[in-house]
């Protein structure tokens, strides 16, 4: 069986984000043969104008949008600010849509968050899911990672995902993820 490769858009800009340690922690659960790289932040992106994508699209845009198309699969891990989807995440979403390559359609696309509250980031999810569906993103429906209480958690010194049971459980999600990429892309694998 081929390796695979994934690439993971984090959704927040915070130095001490849960959802970047999350990220972080994805390489180290993947199954075998399954490597998985984080891409440049969102932050990076400048906020989406159509005046300045008729002037070309920045490189940043580019070459972000050049990830994605690559990748095998899209791992978003992104907080919920508001019960929606965090702005940077969510220009970056609006330049990447705007791409002539399309790097979101038919991408297997997983979705994973993490908040201090309870829900652990579901309204961003589901809002996510909604905008993957105009994109023609190929979302995994289940099973589903929202890690509430994400500060009992991580490590607040070293930024480690430390709960045994969060991180089982992630790395059967990504085993899942896996199995429906290889399922969904067979001409790629």
């Amino acid at each position: 069986m081929t390796s695979l490769h994934f690439v993971t858009l984090v959704g927040s800009l915070r130095k001490g984000s849960y959802n970047a340690a999350i990220a972080r922690a994805l390489q180290g659960l993947a199954p075998a043969g399954v490597g998985v790289d984080i891409l440049p932040s969102v932050g990076l992106l400048p906020i989406y104008d159509a005046d300045l994508q008729a002037e070309g699209f920045p490189e940043a845009v580019t070459s972000l949008g050049a990830a994605i198309k690559a990748a095998d699969g899209l791992i978003i891990v992104t907080p919920e600010y508001n019960y929606s989807v965090p702005g940077g995440l969510k220009n970056a979403i609006d330049w990447l849509s705007r791409l002539p390559t399309k790097p979101f359609a038919a991408k297997p696309v997983l979705i994973q968050s993490a908040s201090m509250g309870v829900f652990g980031g579901a309204r961003a999810q589901y809002h996510l899911r909604q905008i993957m569906v105009f994109l023609d993103g190929q979302v995994m429906n289940i099973p589903e990672v929202m890690v509430g209480q994400a500060q009992n958690k991580i490590d607040a010194t070293t930024g480690e995902l430390t709960d045994q049971g969060t991180r089982d459980f992630i790395a059967g999600q990504m085993k899942s993820f896996e199995a429906f990429v290889r399922k969904i892309s067979p001409e790629r694998h």
